[in-house]
């Protein structure tokens, strides 16, 4: 496996996770994913990692897709699972995932990036679903950007298979925010530390929450909810949190 293909750190109760190929525009290798599955189990069991960042080196490409010429003869089929296998594992993720989104973000990245809980990118990126233009289609990521986009939005992404910058995918509601390339690192710094200074119990119950209710009608789902939050309400942070609150002062949680 080549190590070098994701960088992974730990800082501040932050995990970064960078894809590290900017000779191929960050494309995603088969070790790429394998490394992204392995960071994200030791991220999950360190209790020092609150929060998940997800971004590419250098500053032209988040991720430009897969790597489509280092698949072998037999072996796409492999590659194609286990790429669907991360997005499942990041979609569910039981810890908040911030995409620093720093430049193109193509095909396949658009799917890594679309499982992310937030995503703040450079306004002058550039995004899109080109797998039509050479034969191909979004399928894994199909599910993500029907969960992200409305459908008529989705269909035309995806049949015109063009490049499109920052403005329009905020207005499509596949990124959270754009902000200027110069302010992109004070922007992400302020999410990160927000992020940080939260409940990680209560972030951890309230996302596995969300998934789970996410395709419930809607008296199912009001209904599961109500368990949960109960179950929210009798952690040591949430009575922390309250605390806190009465005593105006801030809370100091510990995950549990």
């Amino acid at each position: 496996m080549s190590e070098e293909h994701l960088l992974y750190r730990v800082e501040n109760n932050v995990a970064y996770f960078t894809i590290n190929r900017e000779p191929q525009r960050n494309a995603i290798s088969r070790d790429t994913i394998n490394l992204f599955l392995k960071y994200l189990d030791d991220a999950e069991g360190d209790e020092d990692v609150r929060v998940i960042l997800v971004t590419g080196s250098g500053d032209k490409a988040f991720c430009s897709g897969a790597d489509l010429g280092a698949a072998p003869a037999g072996k796409m089929q492999d590659g194609f699972r286990q790429y669907a296998r991360l997005l499942k594992r990041l979609a569910a993720y039981p810890k908040p995932v911030v995409a620093r989104v720093n430049g193109y973000c193509l095909a396949g990245g658009m799917g890594l990036m679309l499982a992310c809980d937030i995503v703040i990118a450079r306004n002058d990126a550039k995004f899109g679903t080109p797998e039509v233009n050479v034969g191909l289609w979004p399928m894994m990521i199909g599910a993500l950007i029907y969960r992200n986009v409305l459908r008529k939005k989705a269909m035309e992404m995806v049949l015109m298979g063009e490049r499109f910058d920052a403005e329009r995918a905020l207005e499509m509601g596949l990124i959270t925010r754009a902000v200027s390339p110069e302010n992109i690192d004070e922007e992400i710094t302020q999410v990160l530390k927000g992020l940080t200074e939260k409940s990680p119990i209560g972030m951890k119950i309230g996302k596995e929450a969300f998934y789970a209710m996410a395709d419930m009608p809607f008296e199912e789902a009001v209904d599961y909810l109500s368990g949960k939050i109960a179950e929210v309400a009798a952690t040591e942070d949430a009575k922390e949190g309250i605390t806190a609150f009465i005593e105006k002062r801030k809370p100091v949680f510990k995950g549990k």
